[in-house]
């Protein structure tokens, strides 16, 4: 790690707070990548531990991921809903899937449900061999003229239109959803994609751009080359960054759960990931992610605490920010002054790691943290305030 490198030549601005999501592994959790040591199934009480600690701790919303592999997000992020109180849900919308008017009656229900705290993730997935289990065949740049025609149609039956559509891949006449969203127009629509095709949707069509962590100046050129898509529409994009966090209170504490944290994928797990990034799927951004460290357990600082370890065997994002919360703060604001506003972390287990990353990171970042109202001067073995610890201390000496 230079001096060159960490003040790359993007310098911090002064905005305000990023906003902060968590996530919900619906996939399952544990301690070990690559291990089912200390291994947590994909129990929907589990997810309502993480997701109840999340709405307390201040952060302000949850990604539910999608795929074969994941309990559903819509069902699960609508249980979710009425077992909290601010929490938002970032909840896949799949073009393909599922047809456009089915889609658009379940996000008015649910934006209805959560009283106006549903998020749309768009996902049109990268992986043709999963694609090919929900009945989808279309090759890559395919699949996002199909998802813009999908999206068209989508938004204007949540607005409260009637539809009539004709287009190359859907056919509609008459179609309507009867209830109005909390949301208006719609909820609001995120996206990632870093293919060509993937970039001139998000220009034209969505609200928030998501990139996965890479290094600093990867993220700065992605972000104006979507910045200039969406001009071209006469739009503008807010920008979001998913990564994960090892946060300690030393450096020296973070590194070494970072190494504890891939001690037991094996080589030929790493072989197998590899193939599957670069063979079975079609995704940009996926082989962007394994590029970073190419198969190599010796190449994973990646950028200044920047580490790829995830992305060993990881689908999706692959990179943690590690070290000390004055570290990473420092980390985020260089993404924040190229643009990003938005941040969706998570960390293993991801229960314990919410706790830390409020805990250590929040306050460094200018966020709220504990919104459970605990006054400060409440007297136990933990209390500094006027009925304990130093002051109380003082009083009896």
């Amino acid at each position: 790690m230079t001096d060159t490198l960490r003040h790359a030549a993007h310098k911090p601005a002064e905005s305000k707070p990023l906003n902060f999501f968590w996530f919900i592994p619906t996939h399952g959790d544990g301690s070990y990548l690559g291990s089912d040591r200390l291994s947590r199934p994909p129990e929907f009480r589990y997810f309502k531990q993480v997701a109840i600690a999340a709405d307390a701790l201040g952060f302000q919303g949850v990604l539910l991921p999608t795929g074969q592999s994941c309990e559903d997000s819509w069902i699960t992020a609508t249980a979710l809903a009425t077992a909290t109180e601010r929490l938002k849900f970032l909840v896949a919308l799949r073009p393909g899937v599922t047809s456009p008017a089915f889609a658009a009656r379940q996000t008015v229900a649910l934006d209805r449900i959560s009283e106006g705290r549903l998020l749309l993730n768009v996902v049109v997935g990268g992986n043709p061999t999963e694609l090919g289990g929900d009945g989808i065949f279309l090759a890559h740049d395919e699949r996002y003229r199909q998802a813009g025609e999908f999206l068209d149609i989508w938004k204007r039956m949540v607005s409260g239109q009637t539809v009539d559509f004709d287009g190359e891949y859907y056919r509609l006449k008459g179609a309507r959803v009867d209830f109005p969203p909390v949301q208006k127009p719609h909820p609001p629509l995120y996206f990632g994609g870093s293919s060509e095709a993937g970039q001139g949707l998000a220009g034209a069509t969505v609200d928030t751009y998501l990139t996965w962590g890479e290094p600093l100046d990867q993220v700065a050129e992605k972000v104006a080359s979507a910045r200039r898509r969406a001009a071209a529409f006469g739009r503008t994009l807010s920008y979001g960054m998913r990564l994960h966090f090892i946060v300690r209170e030393t450096e020296e504490e973070a590194w070494a759960a970072a190494d504890r944290l891939i001690s037991h994928i094996s080589d030929e797990q790493i072989e197998r990931a590899w193939k599957r990034f670069n063979e079975e799927m079609d995704s940009v951004g996926q082989r962007r992610q394994a590029a970073l460290h190419g198969g190599r357990r010796d190449k994973l600082v990646v950028a200044p605490n920047l580490w790829a370890g995830v992305g060993l065997v990881r689908v999706g994002v692959g990179t943690a920010l590690v070290g000390t919360p004055k570290q990473i703060a420092e980390r985020l604001r260089e993404y924040q002054a190229v643009g990003i506003d938005t941040i969706i972390g998570s960390g293993y287990p991801h229960l314990e790691e919410a706790y830390r990353v409020a805990e250590l990171l929040f306050p460094e970042l200018g966020l709220a943290g504990n919104r459970l109202g605990v006054r400060d001067a409440i007297a136990n073995e933990f209390s500094v305030g006027a009925y304990g610890g130093s002051k109380l201390a003082a009083a009896e000496s």
